[in-house]
């Protein structure tokens, strides 16, 4: 009788297989390159599409929405073996919250027009959620949204101004929220959109994050038509609807793969740079930090607590991975030393202090975006008091 071992070491000879097959060393390139939350957005497309074809896109996904029907073991290796060969980081939103918010909350309608699109790559998501006044503070957003009908149909008027919008050059869609009421809560009244880039009255201004990237973006709404059918959810409940999303998205936006790619550079760093004795003792504490992670994960996953349902073990996961990730890239720059000045790749030793430097600057807002630190803690702290 097969052993639950040996079909676990089939499944990793398959996966080792296919990666050695696809992944191409400028693919590779791209992976080690990366210091955002995705690769170069060619590479991205392209690694994409590949998967798409072996039909593994969307191993979170039911098999019958397009996804593998692997187990969460499966997963959790799948994404192992894809950080130890530098596969790059995919810009997927939708496949990892909009997709899953989809099939749980969407219209039979919505479902079939933007799932296929979303496993094939042809759409790419965008999240409209910060304005200037409303970050952690989500609910204080003041981007209106007015019922209207004519001869186009029943939509809705946008007007507002979006803030950190990642990718919002690079996408054709964006997920958003805006204000169709003033309710007594200030949770209440606001309506979860589908809208499509570019569109008339829609602007996209560039914002360069402090490693000189452009992943963020201000979006600018002015009279932006959304037909009533883009609408996630019932008109003024779209913070329960956002509330699920985001439970999606904190479960899987920083996990162990992610922290393995810095890992790999810390060593591939602090190799080159000659630092492995200078940094001994805190490489030792933090590879025991990992390990712990990484048994977490893996004990949450196996147990079905982060399907986007567990709002407590969501909070735990990205706080704690965040905040294990700033720790790495803090040792990363300090195994690069005086080439994390760097601003010139003229020698190996500067192509990898400028590396250290920009992982280091990209990461320090890994615990800001998806709620900060804070509110993660106050999250998991009224649930253990409950």
């Amino acid at each position: 009788m097969p052993t639950a071992a040996a079909g676990t070491e089939r499944f990793l000879a398959e996966v080792r297989e296919f990666l050695d097959r696809a992944l191409t060393e400028d693919l590779r390139a791209a992976g080690r390159a990366t210091t955002g939350v995705h690769s170069e957005i060619g590479a991205c497309r392209l690694w994409h599409r590949r998967l798409y074809e072996q039909g593994w896109i969307a191993p979170g996904w039911p098999r019958a929405r397009g996804g593998t029907g692997w187990s969460e073991e499966q997963r959790f290796l799948f994404d192992r073996e894809c950080a130890a060969n530098d596969a790059p980081i995919l810009f997927a939103a939708g496949l990892r919250s909009l997709g899953p918010l989809l099939m749980a909350a969407g219209t039979a309608e919505q479902q079939a027009r933007y799932l296929p699109a979303i496993l094939t790559g042809d759409d790419l998501w965008a999240q409209g959620f910060s304005e200037p006044g409303a970050g952690s503070d989500l609910a204080a957003i003041t981007t209106r949204a007015v019922a209207a009908k004519d001869s186009g149909g029943d939509h809705y008027v946008v007007d507002g101004l979006k803030l950190w919008t990642t990718g919002a050059h690079i996408c054709n869609r964006m997920f958003m929220l805006a204000r169709t009421a003033q309710q007594d809560r200030p949770q209440h009244g606001i309506t979860f959109l589908l809208v499509d880039l570019p569109c008339p009255g829609l602007t996209i201004t560039p914002i360069l994050s402090l490693d000189g990237a452009h992943e963020f973006n201000e979006v600018r709404l002015e009279g932006v038509r959304v037909p009533v059918e883009n609408r996630v959810g019932a008109e003024n409940e779209g913070w329960a609807v956002a509330k699920q999303l985001m439970r999606f998205a904190r479960a899987n936006n920083t996990n162990v793969a992610h922290l393995r790619r810095t890992w790999r550079a810390l060593d591939r760093i602090a190799a080159r740079m000659g630092a492995e004795q200078e940094i001994r003792a805190r490489r030792a504490v933090l590879e025991t930090e990992l390990v712990g992670f990484e048994a977490l994960e893996l004990r949450l996953r196996m147990a079905g607590r982060l399907d986007g349902h567990d709002e407590a073990a969501s909070s735990l996961v990205k706080t704690a991975a965040t905040e294990l990730h700033q720790r790495l890239t803090e040792l990363l720059l300090e195994a690069a030393g005086p080439y994390a000045a760097a601003t010139a790749p003229l020698t190996p030793h500067l192509a990898e202090g400028g590396f250290a430097a920009r992982k280091y600057l990209a990461t320090r807002a890994a615990t800001i975006y998806s709620g900060t630190s804070e509110i993660h803690r106050s999250v998991m702290a009224r649930h253990l008091m409950a």
